[in-house]
């Protein structure tokens, strides 16, 4: 069966797949032999205003068959390429490489993958740039808004034939890091009321959450594995070391790994000539497919 590692060899480099050979095994579920095509689809956010936009990657798998799914929260770039000029076009042809990777990478390991645009339907589809935090506009928050839009994206798998309702997990890249440390947080789930993520992936997250659990503790309700570079020139690697440390010591199934010398986005195919970022890349990647392997292909079908 085809594992992780095999996808990305083939799309991109040899030379750094190799590094991730023999990582842990696909899960055991029918798989097909080849992507299918993304299809793009809509579906409200569980702020109950916004209808989003997802990008659905479908494995190839007997009909009938229902198979776990990832939410992927993208970064404040936005889920398209930074080479679409504004006017776009936006849309599946022009997603960034990284999320097509990752998505494509989902499907093929038997995995329904969808990845939620947050920015498009409020008005910015280019997203913004480097440190803007404090001039993007507050509809587009990743602590008390982006949530819902992941809620929304897990309500939608749920009601999908094709996907197990219980095994759901969330990958969130940067601002969607923040947003996925937010979305499982055991008070966003219950406000959220749309059901839980089994397991979270946090990419190089900004930390400080605009300050929200400053006042009051962070305790996600279900395991989340958090990843980041000692060289990330956008998050701190160190404020995110004292949050994690703080919700461990209050019982929080969190754990952070790090990595010396790679960079912020270091799993983006273009970041790749880094030799930090490439261990990283490589590490995270199986860590990434080992954790949902385990708790979310590994589980019964419902």
């Amino acid at each position: 069966m085809l594992t992780i590692a095999d996808v990305w060899r083939r799309r991109w480099c040899a030379a750094l797949f190799l590094l991730v050979a023999g990582a842990a095994s696909a899960p055991a579920h029918p798989l097909g032999s080849s992507p299918q095509a993304v299809e793009r689809v809509t579906f409200p956010s569980a702020d109950g205003k916004t209808t989003l936009v997802g990008y659905v990657f479908k494995p190839a798998v007997p009909s009938g068959t229902r198979v776990p799914a990832v939410v992927m929260m993208h970064g404040r770039a936005g889920p398209y390429s930074t080479n679409v000029k504004n006017g776009g076009p936006y849309n599946a042809s022009t997603l960034s490489k990284r999320h097509k990777m990752w998505g494509e990478s989902w499907s093929a390991l038997g995995y329904v993958a969808v990845l939620v645009d947050s920015f498009g339907p409020r008005g910015y589809p280019g997203g913004f740039g480097r440190h803007t935090i404090n001039e993007r506009p507050d509809a587009v928050n990743e602590v008390t808004v982006r949530p819902l839009d992941a809620y929304g994206a897990l309500a939608y798998l749920r009601g999908r034939s094709d996907v197990a309702p219980g095994r759901i997990g969330l990958q969130g890249w940067s601002n969607g890091g923040s947003a996925a440390l937010a979305a499982m947080e055991v008070d966003a789930q219950r406000l959220a009321g749309t059901g839980a993520f089994r397991a979270a992936l946090v990419f190089y997250a900004g930390c400080g959450l605009r300050g929200h659990f400053d006042a009051q503790s962070y305790r996600p309700y279900a395991t989340v594995l958090a990843f980041h570079g000692t060289a990330d020139e956008e998050t701190s690697h160190k404020l995110c070391q004292r949050f994690v440390e703080r919700s461990r010591a209050l019982g929080g199934d969190i754990t952070l790994k790090l990595y010396p010398g790679a960079s912020h986005g270091f799993d983006d195919p273009g970041r790749q000539k880094v030799t930090a970022n490439r261990s990283a890349s490589a590490d995270a990647r199986a860590s990434s497919e080992a954790l949902f392997g385990r708790i979310l292909a590994d589980q019964p079908r419902r």
